[in-house]
């Protein structure tokens, strides 16, 4: 890099044109430069080559070899050099990127739509769904997680945050639960007996055992299972409720052996969110995927 660090690299423009047009007024006019401007770069060029690159001849100028040499590397170079400074663009039927996100599996809500549109406009590229854990923040610090999908009331300082949408949580019990005729659940109802959660963080449902800890009036917990759809499978036959958001509880709706009501007014709806490293705000793939995201939710698609 020594030859580097002590040149001028706004000279290369000048340069080109120099070899190019051989001509010092004709070279100014394509660089957009003054021709007193061109010749002082002219001079400044041959100081710093140690050489004249280009000589006055009865015929007009004439390139010296080493200009020659150089036009010949300038060539090869001042496209990829354009290519390097030029505004990157994300073109998504040709690109072949690997997106890699991670979230519970409440995502199933809208990640399948989200695949078919990705692989529909982008079909060279690869979705990577990870499984949630409690280290997931961390892996977004490090680079492994591009986006991520979750349900909190303050988003992770840090990161960029972005609201999707919000849900209301809705009571899974069985049929003959006997809760289950009641037109809305109240508080000492939906506490008087045992639940099924669904563990996201350290072993807690946190959009719901965050706000009951803050009332002082934990549930009991009698079963708790890694994903949402499990939940629902687990309460025909028993006292158990499972607190869902209402996109994954209307899944079950049909099934004959299950209740479903309205969760207690003090349990508010969940808000969804999706997050990224900042260092990822102007990637032209990853604002494509955020903005496949963001179409997807207001629009589903077929």
């Amino acid at each position: 890099m020594t030859h580097i660090e002590r040149t001028d690299l706004n000279l290369l423009g000048p340069l080109a044109a120099l070899l190019a047009e051989r001509h010092v007024s004709h070279a100014a006019e394509l660089a957009g430069m003054s021709q007193p401007a061109m010749s002082r770069a002219l001079q400044r060029l041959r100081d710093t080559f140690g050489d004249e690159l280009l000589v006055r001849t009865p015929g007009g100028y004439r390139l010296t070899p080493r200009a020659e040499r150089i036009q010949r590397q300038l060539g090869a170079v001042m496209p990829r050099l354009e290519t390097l400074f030029a505004p990157e663009t994300f073109e998504p039927a040709d690109a072949a990127e690997a997106f890699r996100i991670a979230g519970t599996d409440y995502a199933s809500v809208f990640v399948p739509a989200l695949c078919r549109r990705v692989f529909r406009d982008s079909p060279h590229s690869t979705l990577d769904f990870g499984r949630w854990h409690d280290g997931v923040f961390e892996d977004i610090e490090r680079g492994l997680v591009d986006l991520l999908f979750y349900a909190t009331r303050k988003p992770s300082p840090g990161l960029r945050s972005e609201h999707l949408f919000d849900d209301r949580f809705m009571c899974v019990m069985a049929r003959d639960h006997p809760l289950a005729h009641r037109p809305r659940l109240t508080l000492d109802d939906y506490l008087d007996f045992t639940h099924v959660i669904v563990a996201t963080v350290s072993g807690r449902q946190t959009a719901i055992d965050n706000l009951l800890d803050q009332l002082r009036r934990p549930r009991t917990v009698g079963l708790s299972v890694p994903y949402h759809s499990v939940a629902p499978l687990a309460v025909p036959g028993t006292l158990l409720i499972a607190t869902l958001p209402h996109r994954i509880a209307a899944e079950h709706a049909s099934n004959p052996a299950l209740r479903t009501l309205p969760a207690p007014q003090e349990i508010p709806p969940l808000r969804y969110h999706m997050s990224w490293h900042p260092r990822l705000d102007n990637d032209p793939a990853q604002r494509w995927l955020r903005d496949t995201v963001r179409g997807i939710l207001a629009k589903p698609s077929p």
